[in-house]
């Protein structure tokens, strides 16, 4: 249900914008989106677990919040990120 250390690095990786950048909006909707599809996993299997579900709906608001802040300050940052992780928008 958890990301990887090498899942979560390889992320980091590859969307940060210098070395040692972790806290870049790109780098936190990617780990978010990663976070968020192994859920979405979780609940084919488990339905009714409405707790995690919870978890769920605030990673996916949190990552709206982040890619409308990317969107007002960068618009091209924007558009190539969401090309990268493949979201709808």
């Amino acid at each position: 249900m958890s990301i990887t250390t090498e899942r979560k690095a390889e992320l980091i990786k590859k969307f940060a914008q210098g070395k040692g950048d972790t806290g870049s909006p790109e780098v936190q909707v990617s780990i978010l989106s990663e976070r968020i599809s192994n859920l979405t996993e979780h609940f084919k299997t488990h339905k009714k677990d409405n707790h995690s579900r919870r978890g769920l709906l605030k990673m996916v608001s949190q990552r709206r919040r982040l890619l409308d802040y990317l969107k007002r300050e960068s618009d091209d940052r924007y558009k190539a990120l969401i090309k990268e992780l493949g979201l709808r928008r």
